[in-house]
């Protein structure tokens, strides 16, 4: 057994076997280029928020076999000594462009497309599957769930029921980037960045003789940071008065105004409106009243329709997990090689569903933006010599009666897709989170609110250009 992690390693075994066979063939070492797209949205959402870049970067300068790995695949029994060999000195050397972390992506567009010798391009395919898959879901989840709080802070606190440690450490930090207030994860905060804050459980107070002793005892180490949890008994009865008890008896001598309550269970929006009404009368208007207890996006906004009295929210397994749809469908598709003479020859997968055809070949994606109001209002996949001509109108077919077209004006246009990595060496000024965090608040800003809908949102306009679209149609019929 290894004692320690090696992300090398991490791959399907077939990754290995193809590198193997390649390795014994003129196909080593030809220049192909792969995409990675997703088919549908979680939740059937309008859009997903990209996440995990910064994990791939980390991954692929880091990518070595040592001899501890070289002696396992050794004792398989099913690959060449050369091969072995060569794997002492294996590094990536080709070229990775990707749309940045926090934008918001669309069904069947590139998020990232690699550009490299078969054998390394084939290769990093399950770890970036992964990385891509898990983070772009839980962000996409998390964006759900921060919207439905309508600018109410959300904290993400699912580390005890993700799975395994890396997904509550990268689920955190997805989630920061879609707009998470913070999160439980200490170590979260310690690595990414993500703010850390908690205050008590429930066995904080079963501790202490009673009720009232355990919120004063609180008050007084963390006046500053006092929100105590009140439904360890009854809310209504020794909660909330005991909170308030303990308030005017710390705090308010002290001059501190700000502190909080926090519901866990039962009707949330009734406890939620009496509890404020004590607190009002009570005087303590500034007291926030956060609510936890398998919370999603659903039950946040049903909560507010409902008049429930609610400042902030904690949500854990239903975020962590992204427990109604948690499987993202992102795919690494092969869609070009190059000839000897470096000419692009476009490949394509052809399927009875033909949600599984592939888009051929090296491709750009164009954003395209209303100038009158700035607004996003579709998505152009291009071959990668193709640049958009903003001075002349776009007919683009409807994403849902693909007999219809329409004509847009009055736009600009920009890529999405930016160079990570050039011939294996790193290109991209990797942003900070607070910078990652910021560029999806500002790009959601830009989405229309009919897209952000959380049951039958617009679909987003999302086609080929002709020329694309030609060569599609031309690689189909040659297959038939």
């Amino acid at each position: 057994m290894k004692n320690h992690l090696n992300y090398t390693m991490l791959c399907d075994f077939y990754e290995l076997t193809m590198a193997n066979g390649y390795f014994q063939t003129d196909i080593a070492q030809q220049i192909c280029y792969f995409d990675v797209f997703f088919r549908s949205v979680p939740d059937e959402g309008g859009f997903a928020i990209t996440a995990g870049l910064e994990q791939i970067v980390d991954y692929i300068q880091n990518l070595r076999f040592d001899e501890e790995d070289i002696e396992f695949l050794r004792s398989k029994g099913c690959f060449r000594e050369e091969f072995l060999d060569y794997l002492r000195t294996f590094r990536f050397t080709g070229d990775i462009w990707a749309v940045p972390e926090g934008t918001p992506v669309f069904p069947g567009e590139p998020l990232l497309t690699v550009r490299a010798p078969a054998m390394e391009a084939q290769f990093i395919e399950t770890f970036v599957l992964l990385t891509l898959n898990h983070q772009t879901l839980i962000a996409t989840k998390a964006s759900r769930i921060v919207r439905s709080a309508q600018g109410r802070p959300v904290s993400e606190f699912g580390s005890r029921r993700a799975q395994g440690a890396d997904a509550a450490l990268l689920g955190a930090r997805a989630s920061y980037i879609a707009g998470c207030a913070g999160t439980a994860c200490t170590q979260a905060d310690q690595l990414f960045g993500t703010p850390a804050g908690g205050t008590m459980a429930h066995s904080w107070i079963q501790m202490f003789p009673d009720e009232y002793t355990a919120f004063k005892t609180y008050c007084a180490l963390y006046p500053t940071n006092a929100t105590l949890l009140v439904d360890t008994y009854n809310v209504l009865k020794s909660g909330v008065p005991n909170a308030i008890r303990a308030f005017d008896e710390v705090l308010k001598p002290l001059g501190i105004t700000k502190c909080a309550i926090r519901l866990d269970s039962g009707d949330l929006t009734y406890l939620s409106r009496k509890a404020r009404k004590l607190l009002d009368e009570a005087g303590w208007t500034e007291c926030r009243i956060m609510a936890s207890n398998s919370l999603d996006e659903y039950i946040i906004r049903d909560l507010l329709l409902q008049g429930a009295q609610l400042d902030g929210f904690g949500v854990g397994e239903r975020l962590i997990t992204s427990k109604s749809a948690p499987v993202f469908g992102g795919v690494y598709k092969l869609s070009a090689v190059e000839d000897r003479e470096g000419h692009i020859i476009p490949k394509i997968k052809i399927s009875e569903n033909a949600a599984k055809i592939t888009n051929p070949s090296f491709k750009k994606v164009y954003r395209l933006y209303d100038k009158t109001d700035g607004k996003a209002f579709a998505d152009l996949i291009t071959l990668h010599d193709e640049t958009v001509d903003e001075s002349q109108p776009l007919e683009l077919f409807d994403p849902v009666d693909t007999w219809k077209r329409k004509t847009f004006e009055n736009f600009t246009a920009k890529e999405l897709l930016v160079p990570i990595f050039q011939r294996g060496k790193l290109v991209y000024d990797l942003p900070s989170m607070e910078e990652i965090r910021a560029h999806c608040a500002h790009e959601l800003s830009l989405q229309w609110e009919e897209v952000k809908r959380f049951e039958n949102p617009h679909n987003y306009y999302v086609d080929l250009s002709q020329k694309l679209w030609d060569l599609k149609q031309e690689l189909l019929k040659a297959r038939r």
